[in-house]
């Protein structure tokens, strides 16, 4: 990443009514709306949304995010974290479980949509460096590094713009 970067949190959309929402939003509110009704708080006009919610629709709104945890984690642990052997201040090794629970404190604070607001606020490098303990490699110290990448990124927008391509994945062995 560079000062210009911005990785967005956890916040799987589903289509709900032939538009994209995100999940999220949904259990937070069904949360809370339970909550209300525990403690006798719950409104005549909040029993009867809780009432209407699909619960069908409920379990495919946290099947979604917990798909997008479960992926994060495996890959922050196979990908992210594969060369971290050693905790920093302490020296003591790392295991595959450590890379995993590390994964998944990062996942959970990405998903924390209270604390972001929004599925499209993107979140940067320094917030992701200073507040979620992450080492990122800031390209932007490289002119040459960054000249390429921003070279990258220009072709990759007009080949997508030029070609009305609407998904667009780029990895080695294929385009």
């Amino acid at each position: 990443m560079d000062y210009f970067s911005v990785l967005g949190p956890i916040d799987p959309q589903v289509v709900r009514d032939g538009k994209l929402v995100p999940a999220l939003s949904y259990l937070v509110q069904h949360e809370r709306l339970l909550e209300k009704a525990q403690n006798g708080n719950l409104t005549n006009a909040e029993f009867a949304i809780l009432k209407g919610m699909d619960l069908a629709e409920l379990h495919q709104f946290e099947m979604a995010k917990d798909l997008s945890v479960s992926l994060l984690v495996r890959w922050l642990a196979s990908y992210k974290f594969k060369d971290w052997s050693e905790r920093e201040t302490s020296r003591m090794p790392v295991s595959q479980t450590d890379r995993e629970a590390r994964a998944r404190e990062i996942a959970d604070a990405l998903m924390d949509n209270r604390r972001w607001g929004s599925h499209g606020r993107g979140i940067h490098l320094k917030v992701l460096v200073e507040e979620l303990n992450l080492r990122i490699d800031d390209f932007g110290r490289s002119p040459e590094l960054s000249r390429a990448i921003h070279d990258y990124y220009s072709l990759a927008v007009d080949f997508i713009v030029r070609n009305d391509i609407s998904h667009f994945a780029h990895s080695r062995g294929f385009l």
